[in-house]
């Protein structure tokens, strides 16, 4: 089960969050290769965050995957993400670190 979670230091007060969350499980399910019913999202709004210095809106993400990352995979996924948060939330691209962990299914407990 893929797992993103987002981290923004921007407001989520007004956001439509649905759309963030729908598009971006969209956009994991399909280039990762698994189904959307296997694909969790999580969003978390003003979180204290800085990146170079400043609290401009930035954002940091995790994806956990079992399988379906490698180079090129990872590269469309921080790209797409990032558009998707700044299209949504007016976060820069330059602005957002994403960090991949791909796992073996022995190393989770469900």
């Amino acid at each position: 089960m893929p797992c993103l979670n987002i981290s923004t230091n921007v407001s989520l007060d007004g956001v439509d969050t649905s759309s963030i969350l729908s598009e971006a499980t969209s956009t994991v399910a399909q280039l990762i290769g698994k189904p959307e019913a296997y694909v969790m999202i999580v969003l978390k709004g003003s979180v204290p965050m800085s990146f170079g210095g400043t609290e401009q809106p930035a954002a940091y993400g995790e994806l956990v995957s079992i399988g379906g990352l490698n180079p090129d995979t990872n590269k469309k996924l921080s790209a797409s993400i990032s558009s998707i948060l700044e299209k949504k939330l007016s976060v820069p691209k330059s602005r957002f670190f994403l960090k991949f962990y791909d796992t073996k299914a022995s190393c989770l407990i469900f």
